[in-house]
């Protein structure tokens, strides 16, 4: 189990990046840390991993203690991989190589066997022998992936891993390494703002804002209650209504158009979407987004209702 407590950090004199922090994290768990950029999501990964030397608070991993560089020549835990936004690869030597640099060389048959699997994983089997400065920045991000996987640690730590990945190769990629983890049993915690990391595969999400936790929760549970708008609109375009004095968070598709009711709305335009259409609105001097199965025209009038069970 890995057990933060109580943590902060600031770089020198400068505001504190991390306050106050608390968690733990089961062997095998997936954890998905969500926020605005620039609110501490890679230096919480930073800190966990050991390379940087907390101002205050813990931080375990089952009974070892985390310790940053102040106590080690060579910064990083041993027993964890990190992929960084900056990959770190050997650009001169092919995928295979920088895969099997961190395998056993006295094992050639087992080490040649494991890099095959985990390009499998990455789905980059037929680039096997290209030499990674010939990659483009996603290839080269699967790499890192897979060259961290190599030893199998016991905790991944990954900033941002398909943010350089196209959409149509990312879904797959998600689902091959996700699993792959889980069948190792081995902890996860990503550090994202694409909502799919979180929703479809994480089984804990922090929310972090202005350096704080403001939630720690199954995505479930987060997506479905949020506290607040700054949460609600990390999944998506987020209605904020006020009617009869009581407010509303609610997503595009938990407002519906119907044939009467009492509130009425005016189109300002339609955006489609591919399976439907987002219609933007105006209802009492409040924009709205809703859900829609056609394109309206603009100044059309809509009834609207609300269906919070969607």
């Amino acid at each position: 189990m890995l057990k933060v407590t109580s943590i902060s950090f600031k770089y020198h004199q400068n505001k504190p990046v991390l306050e106050g922090f608390n968690f733990f994290l089961p062997q095998g768990e997936h954890l998905c840390i969500m926020g605005e950029s620039g609110c501490g999501k890679s230096t919480l990964l930073k800190a966990i991993y050991g390379l940087l030397d907390l101002n205050d608070g813990k931080i375990f991993w089952k009974e070892e203690q985390i310790l940053g560089p102040k106590h080690h020549l060579v910064p990083g835990f041993e027993k964890f991989k990190y992929v960084a936004q900056d990959f770190d690869l050997m650009p001169f030597i092919s995928v295979s190589e920088n895969i099997q640099k961190f395998l056993s060389r006295f094992y050639p048959e087992e080490s040649k066997k494991r890099t095959e699997e985990l390009l499998e994983v990455i789905e980059m089997t037929a680039f096997a022998k290209t030499k990674v400065k010939n990659l483009s920045g996603g290839q080269k991000q699967r790499v890192a992936i897979a060259r961290a996987l190599a030893k199998e640690p016991e905790l991944l730590l990954l900033d941002e891993p398909f943010g350089q990945i196209d959409n149509f190769k990312k879904n797959a990629l998600r689902r091959n390494l996700f699993g792959y983890l889980k069948a190792k049993n081995i902890s996860c915690i990503v550090a994202t703002h694409d909502k799919n990391d979180a929703l479809s595969f994480a089984d804990k999400l922090i929310i972090i804002k202005n350096n704080k936790m403001v939630a720690n929760d199954s995505p479930r549970a987060i997506y479905k209650n949020p506290k607040e708008k700054y949460i609600a609109a990390l999944f998506d375009d987020v209605n904020e209504l006020t009617l009869n004095n009581e407010s509303f968070l609610l997503y595009p598709d938990q407002l519906k158009i119907t044939d009467q009711s009492a509130m009425i709305a005016t189109v300002l335009k339609s955006y489609f979407k591919g399976s439907y259409w987002l219609i933007e609105a105006i209802f009492n001097d409040q924009k709205v987004f809703v859900n829609h199965f056609k394109e309206l025209k603009t100044r059309t009038k809509i009834h609207l209702k609300i269906s919070k069970d969607s």
